[in-house]
């Protein structure tokens, strides 16, 4: 036993020893030029990938991971969609795709993509009573709440792992959807939609929904983020008074450094209008991911900040290089 626990705590220190190695490397290589940020995040997201791949090898963690997600937004904002989320990574990478092939993205209107942002919350709203309503259909024989939801998590209808869709990686340690060499793989929501429906129409309803992600990703960037309802941030209860903290983690902005070149709103992945719209301040859009794509392109010195407890993190720097602007 104590053998088994010292080979997993050796695994996670070379793990996290490569991943600091590879951060370092980029904040060398990328020294002075617009994508630093850009290659720091995919770096980390990899590393989240792994992460989550070991995670998910134990199933008890599955709830903690859950528990974690839905908390987090309360400090980082949407800190996870944009630099651990695994989905939010195969989507980056079918961007870079489209960029290698020169073709340009398509923008949603903006009163479409806002309409989407608000209706994740109902969906999100959705899955989490819904292990309540079931409750009142089928009242369990205890009334143990830990256990009630356990059994609602686990099983038979499972609609909180639904929550868990996005983590999914594409090779997965138990039996997946399909096998090829040994290898069991899978995609996000594929086995939600999978256990639901049953037949052929399941397979086919899978492949559809792999095919309209794809294809949306390719042309519409960070798409599914626009309605993902594990996305849902909490940070719009900075409204609420005693709450005008959250999320600890944001963007401010400096009015008087800000010329509105637009360049914030073009390089955008979910097309966020407010550091633009903004004069200044806090930018507490809850539809903000945290990617810094904004404040790595900003061309005015100190007009955007990441803070974080009143300390700056990141600040813009009065430079451009109009090849990198998209």
């Amino acid at each position: 036993m104590f053998m088994e626990v010292a080979g997993e705590i050796l695994k996670l220190t070379a793990f996290a020893g490569l991943v600091l190695a590879g951060i370092l490397i980029i904040l060398i290589w990328k020294k002075g030029l617009g994508t630093k940020i850009t290659y720091l995040r995919f770096i980390i997201q990899i590393a989240a990938l792994i992460g989550v791949y070991y995670l998910f090898t134990y199933s008890v963690w599955q709830l903690g991971v859950l528990i974690v997600i839905l908390v987090i937004p309360l400090l980082l904002g949407r800190f996870f969609c944009g630099w651990l989320c695994p989905f939010g990574l195969y989507m980056d990478a079918i961007t870079q795709t489209r960029k290698a092939s020169k073709m340009r993205h398509r923008n949603i209107p903006d009163r479409l993509n806002k309409f989407l942002n608000v209706f994740r919350y109902f969906i999100l709203l959705f899955f989490i009573a819904l292990p309540f309503g079931l409750c009142l259909i089928d009242p369990p024989s205890s009334l143990d709440l830990a256990v009630v939801m356990a059994i609602n998590f686990a099983g038979p209808f499972r609609p909180l792992s639904v929550l868990l869709g996005p983590l999914i990686p594409l090779i997965v340690p138990w039996v997946g959807p399909i096998q090829i060499g040994g290898l069991s793989l899978s995609y996000p929501y594929v086995q939600e939609i999978l256990y639901y429906l049953s037949g052929i129409s399941a397979a086919v309803f899978a492949w559809i929904f792999v095919a309209l992600t794809v294809v949306g990703s390719f042309f519409v960037r960070r798409v599914w983020c626009r309605f993902c309802p594990t996305g849902a941030s909490i940070a719009v209860l900075n409204r609420l008074r005693g709450l005008s903290w959250t999320p600890g983690l944001h963007i401010d902005k400096d009015e008087e450094k800000c010329t509105k070149c637009g360049i914030c709103r073009r390089v955008c992945p979910v097309q966020v209008t407010e550091i633009y719209e903004q004069k200044g301040g806090k930018i507490a859009t809850s539809m903000c991911t945290l990617c810094l794509r904004c404040v790595e392109m900003c061309p005015e010195q100190d007009c955007l900040k990441v803070s974080m407890a009143r300390k700056t993190l990141f600040r813009s720097r009065n430079w451009l290089e109009p090849s990198s602007t998209e």
